[in-house]
């Protein structure tokens, strides 16, 4: 059977975190929003305290967690959310990178129709954003600045801790998306400075369809942002609909999870690393590493392998690895990386590059051999 190893598409889900979540759909099956009886104050109960354990595992405030469907909902909620205000104080300027995920890039391609400015910053060929590339469009019209994290295709930790150092003490909203770095960078993030952080349960072991956006308050404050849908008062406002009380739960226990191994799964997920280089060394085949290896993610890995179709790699090797060739928001037809492209890298690398990517659940042996398959018929291509 193949080998999953498409982990930063989607993680399957820690054994532990589905028996809590288990438990809590055969049991704990009231609205937390139900106030007159105690199937509505057990589910409030099991919210708060994954609210909790969210909030340690970044080392915020848990009135600063607000929960939402995932990485893709916090991040437009954090884009869109600013529309009204932008528009009363005529700050109508936003920076991101070029490399962002989809729903980064497509919402403010939204609001640049809307009347606003948007800046785009390309990445350097290793895929690192440049610090002085981002404030350097800093201006007095700037309302927000958003850069992820962890790139999910290439996995290369953008400088977010520089930027945030910077825009500190301006008049600058700045957002991350942490959905590759969260439960994995845990020392890191809670040093970030930031006003808003989008990450999601499923990266990190937890359930699909769970996710959160930190809002960070200032002089007791939240950022002055809107609710992008219309309902309740469901997390004060910021997100209306009834909470998923099971997937909050399952949220809350892989962070609990997380804080608890994250040395250990970074360790592991080393390990692992350093297994798949050494076969592709030893394969003899030409390859190159996409993506800067002294600012990388311990568990994902770009790689060209030169002359060799990554479709053709990717269908021929579907019954020993399961691999893609980039983010699977963009997988309904066959094309080229986008975030490889603004990198700049030749048309043959990039055809060739498929990402891998593990957690530390992964048998060792399993991936070993399974991915010796993969270069062997790699080899057949050349």
């Amino acid at each position: 059977m193949a080998v999953y190893m498409d982990y930063n598409a989607s993680a399957p889900i820690d054994i532990r975190v589905l028996e809590y979540m288990n438990e809590i759909y055969l049991n704990s099956y009231g609205n937390s929003d139900s106030r007159t009886h105690n199937y509505g104050d057990n589910a409030r109960k099991i919210v708060e305290e994954a609210r909790q354990s969210v909030a340690s595992m970044i080392g915020r405030k848990k009135d600063e967690v607000f929960f939402t469907s995932g990485s893709t909902e916090s991040n437009n909620i954090a884009i869109l959310g600013f529309k009204e205000y932008a528009e009363k104080t005529g700050k109508k300027h936003i920076i991101t990178s070029s490399i962002e995920h989809k729903a980064i890039l497509e919402a403010v391609k939204y609001l640049s129709t809307q009347g606003f400015e948007v800046d785009f910053v390309k990445p350097e060929k290793n895929g690192y954003v440049n610090t002085d590339d981002v404030i350097s469009l800093v201006r007095d019209e700037t309302l927000l600045v958003s850069i992820m994290h962890v790139n999910n295709e290439t996995g290369v930790i953008q400088p977010v801790k520089e930027i945030g150092k910077f825009l500190d003490d301006k008049d600058v909203l700045f957002h991350i998306d942490a959905t590759q770095s969260a439960g994995k960078l845990i020392d890191e993030i809670k040093e970030l400075k930031y006003d808003m952080m989008s990450f999601c349960a499923h990266k990190m072991y937890g359930p699909q369809g769970v996710g959160a956006l930190i809002l960070k308050k200032k002089r007791y404050k939240l950022p002055p942002i809107h609710a992008i849908t219309y309902g309740g008062q469901q997390e004060h406002g910021i997100r209306p609909g009834t909470l998923p009380v099971a997937l909050i739960a399952g949220f809350g226990k892989a962070c609990d999870l997380a804080m608890k191994e994250y040395v250990d799964n970074d360790e592991k997920c080393k390990e692992i690393r350093g297994i798949l280089i050494s076969q592709l060394e030893k394969s003899k085949l030409e390859f190159i590493i996409n993506g800067d290896e002294k600012h990388k993610l311990s568990n994902t890995l770009n790689v060209s392998i030169c002359g060799v179709s990554s479709e053709a790699l990717m269908l021929s090797t579907k019954m020993y690895c399961a691999i893609s060739n980039g983010s699977a928001c963009n997988t309904n037809v066959y094309s080229n990386s986008y975030v490889l492209q603004e990198m700049g890298l030749d048309e043959s690398v990039i055809e060739s590059a498929i990402r891998i990517s593990w957690g530390p659940h992964i048998s060792i042996e399993e991936i070993s051999d399974n991915f010796c398959e993969l270069l062997s018929i790699a080899g057949n291509f050349v």
